[in-house]
């Protein structure tokens, strides 16, 4: 019998914590029209708080930070406000254009 060495592919999990390094923005819908925005992947040395309270102050909007056993901190935001986080978070310089992944409806 021949040995062979073949790698059999993982599956690729683009929401696994670490998926090279992107900050994700999604939507999530709730009930009726209402709808949650999470940002997820920031580094951890920012200070979540901060941001949080300039995103809130911004945008007029409520929200909280979470912290989840896998996926570490995540920014909660009331609406949909995607494209105005993103638009934040580049103008800040907090993270590059680039490294922003959007997802939503």
């Amino acid at each position: 019998m021949v040995e062979l060495d073949v790698q059999i592919p993982t599956a690729f999990d683009p929401y696994a914590p670490g998926a090279k390094e992107y900050v994700h923005i999604r939507v999530q819908q709730r009930n009726g029209k209402k709808c949650l925005t999470t940002v997820q992947g920031l580094k951890k040395d920012f200070s979540y708080e901060k941001i949080l309270k300039d995103l809130k102050k911004e945008f007029c909007c409520n929200g909280n930070v979470v912290q989840d056993k896998e996926l570490g901190k995540i920014i909660q935001l009331q609406g949909d406000q995607r494209k105005n986080v993103l638009q934040f978070l580049v103008q800040a310089k907090i993270v590059k254009k680039e490294q922003i992944k959007m997802h939503g409806f």
